[in-house]
Order: C-alpha cells, then structure tokens, then sequence
C-alpha cells in the first residue's frame, strides 16, 4: 500500500492535534489530499482508469465539505491548513 500506517501517523501528528487524533478536520483534510495526489499521478500514467477517475472526483468533493465546514466554523484554521497544504495558488 502507498500509505503505511507510520505515514499516516505522521500526517496526523504533523496537521492533527496529535497522532491518534483521526478525527479533527485538518487531518482529514490532509489525508484526502495525500491520497488526492497519489490518485492524480496514477491517472497521468493511466488516463483511461475510469474507476479511480470516479473516486478522485469523489475524494474531491469529501475534501471540499470539509474545508467548507472548517471555513464556517474557523476560518483561521482554514487559512492555516490551506498555506501549509497548499491548496491555493
């Protein structure tokens, strides 16, 4: 699997409260755009994977309600995780 558990931890660690905190939106968000990538660069080498095509743009989605719900309720947390995900241009 491209994502170990180690690396996922780390991910938490670094953009969740704490390694173990799976929940908290930033991590979340973090995660979708791990694998949001990953899933990108397999559709260059395989353009016509209609079925990954279909869970990015799924993925995509997921990933945005849960920027627009951190943007409701924090918006100095969405400005964070989007500088250091760099999601905006």
């Amino acid at each position: 699997m491209y994502l170990t558990p180690e690396a996922k931890r780390d991910l938490f660690k670094k953009h969740g409260k704490s390694e173990s905190d799976t929940g908290s939106a930033e991590g979340q968000i973090a995660l979708f755009t791990e694998r949001i990538n990953h899933l990108t660069e397999h559709l260059k080498n395989n353009r016509k994977d209609y079925n990954t095509e279909r869970s990015l743009v799924k993925m995509v989605g997921k990933r945005r309600s849960l920027l627009n719900y951190l943007i409701k309720k924090d918006v100095l947390r969405y400005r964070a995780i989007v500088k250091e995900l760099k999601l905006r241009k």
